[in-house]
């Protein structure tokens, strides 16, 4: 069956698809790419092929607006980071910067034109009572509408406390102890990630993930979490990780694979290569395919369900992406997260009481919908 033209994934796998697109295609790019949060990565694979002057004025005006707006928020990560450090420098506690802000601050590809919702941070579990009294004597507050049970439910049974928002910035951070929740079905080994983990600049109180690391930490986050109105996204960012570390590193595969299977994380990597391959053309050697293929067996009915599922998640957040089989798509992926995150016996009453509370508010679906970590 033919899905919805989506013109926004061929763009980002060769900015040369520009040329067949006639005004009414430009258009519907625009709306593509901003609902979907890539306007302004669109904006730099274009400058970065030459081809921004072949852009219509008109669309052109919008991502080069977005542009702006991402070349904002990457030095407001900058100054966050920063205040961050300054807030956290009295603990002595190092921290980890993931994700975004680790793409920022290395200066990494996938850090270009990316608009961020907040800044994440990790940091060894026992030190995360001093720091959440430093960043709360910082000015950093949790929701005022957060509930016990929310309390609860994040500091046992997540990788993180809840969300903080500065009261004057109004800027979010996320404060980690590991990649994945307490009562995931895999363990990471946080000690090992932060062991591995390098400096920023030669700080010696700010960190990135290895290479390896940083690819398996956006992989996880992607293909467990169940949260698609972003997936496209995240995955151009694990293609522009891969092939940055590939372009620096001639080992840098092998060393992939490996790290995936010493964390137990060989499931979301095959996942990573196969629809990255699959979507945005990234190249990825036989080998290291062969490799995570044999450590993950996936048979064909099972591989089939899983790309019907995943190349509908992971295109373009617009209504014109979408197919009759998109919802469901979503929905099957969401369950299946949960299924990952937690054991039925914590899972189904977690649920059963988002569900009740939702009723009692008059809507239900927001409120499952809402609580995903």
């Amino acid at each position: 069956m033919d899905l919805p033209a989506d013109l926004l994934t061929p763009v980002l796998r060769d900015p040369t698809a520009i040329r067949s697109l006639r005004d009414a295609d430009w258009d519907l790019l625009v709306r593509q790419g901003r609902e979907s949060g890539l306007l302004g990565r669109v904006h730099h694979r274009l400058a970065e092929a030459g081809l921004l002057d072949s852009v219509p004025e008109a669309p052109r005006r919008h991502l080069e607006a977005e542009w702006s707006l991402a070349e904002k928020q990457w030095r407001d990560v900058r100054w966050e980071v920063e205040c961050l450090r300054r807030n956290l420098a009295v603990t002595g506690v190092p921290i980890f910067l993931l994700k975004g802000a680790a793409y920022v601050l290395t200066g990494l590809p996938s850090g270009r034109g990316r608009l961020f919702g907040d800044v994440d941070l990790m940091v060894p579990r026992t030190a995360l009572p001093e720091v959440e009294k430093e960043l709360t004597l910082a000015g950093w507050r949790f929701d005022p509408d957060l509930d016990p049970y929310d309390d609860h439910y994040y500091r046992t049974w997540t990788h993180q406390i809840p969300p903080l928002t500065h009261f004057l910035r109004h800027t979010c951070v996320d404060v980690h102890h590991t990649i994945v929740p307490e009562t995931a079905r895999v363990d990471v080994n946080a000690k090992k990630l932060r062991d591995a983990a390098r400096a920023v600049d030669g700080s010696e109180d700010l960190y990135v993930l290895a290479p390896a690391d940083m690819v398996l930490h956006s992989a996880v986050h992607l293909f467990n979490e169940g949260q698609f109105e972003r997936g496209l996204r995240d995955l151009t960012d694990l293609d522009l990780l891969m092939s940055r570390f590939a372009a620096e590193d001639a080992e840098f595969w092998s060393r992939l694979v490996a790290r995936a299977s010493e964390l137990d994380l060989q499931r979301p990597l095959f996942y990573c290569l196969r629809y990255c391959r699959l979507i945005l053309g990234t190249e990825v050697p036989e080998q290291a395919r062969r490799d995570i293929a044999r450590a993950v067996p996936v048979g064909g009915g099972h591989r089939w369900l899983m790309d019907l599922l995943f190349t509908r998640a992971l295109r373009p957040h617009h209504h014109s992406c979408r197919t009759a089989a998109s919802g469901a798509a979503l929905w099957l992926l969401y369950v299946r997260s949960h299924y990952l995150r937690m054991p039925l016996r914590l899972l189904l009453p977690h649920l059963w009481r988002k569900a009740f509370r939702g009723i009692k508010k008059g809507d239900a679906t927001a409120d499952v919908e809402g609580y995903t970590t």
